[in-house]
């Protein structure tokens, strides 16, 4: 199994929590984001994931080329089932689900990488402006997620098992403390990224811990 990603992606830093958390050997691949352009725009790469995105996860001889993070979170989930990433009750499922796709869905596409450059090239935004897109976008999903927290969360976001919301959230935060954005006005968040990063699987993910960190 190869999981080609960016050591910066929050997206692959929540397939790299999950192959942690199932104990999975992986082979890493960078696709930097930056470099010549981007390498996930290069053909071969393209072949393998069309929507020149990272991460994909690539299983056998090129039998499986999974993206989108979350298939192949949830992919993971199905094929090594221990420990489960999503809770038994189905009405639990679906909550946890939807503080994933918060994030996944909602906050993150509009501040990753192709919107950035986006913002500071063709829309020609300065840097100033930029910044005030990324803040406000962020602080619009956390103030929601956080009154959501309020009534699920325990030491984690639902409850005290580190869930599919967990693998969401903590690089998103990762995000937004890079990037200078004031997290005071969300303990429930602050305090579940706080508790996460204590944890090994969490901890090896972290992007300073990759081989291809810059």
């Amino acid at each position: 199994m190869k999981l080609l990603g960016y050591w910066r992606s929050s997206a692959a830093y929540r397939v790299r929590i999950a192959l942690n958390i199932k104990g999975v050997d992986v082979e890493h691949q960078s696709i930097h984001l930056v470099k010549a352009g981007g390498e996930q725009h290069q053909a071969d790469y393209a072949a393998l994931n069309p929507q020149e995105l990272v991460p994909t996860l690539i299983e056998g001889d090129d039998e499986l080329a999974l993206s989108q993070s979350l298939a192949i979170i949830e992919y993971l989930d199905e094929v090594y089932p221990e420990p489960p990433l999503l809770p038994q009750d189905v009405k639990d499922k679906a909550i946890v689900r939807a503080m994933a796709l918060a994030i996944a869905c909602e906050i993150h596409p509009l501040n990753n990488l192709r919107v950035l450059q986006y913002l500071s090239g063709p829309a020609g935004l300065d840097e100033a402006a930029k910044s005030a897109w990324y803040h406000h976008w962020i602080h619009s999903g956390f103030s929601a997620l956080e009154t959501q927290l309020a009534t699920y969360a325990g030491r984690y976001c639902f409850g005290d098992t580190v869930t599919l919301a967990d693998l969401c959230l903590i690089p998103q935060v990762y995000n937004a403390k890079r990037f200078n954005v004031a997290l005071s006005a969300y303990p429930h968040i602050e305090r579940i990224y706080d508790n996460c990063l204590q944890l090994d699987a969490f901890i090896q993910a972290s992007p300073e811990q990759q081989a291809d960190a810059s």
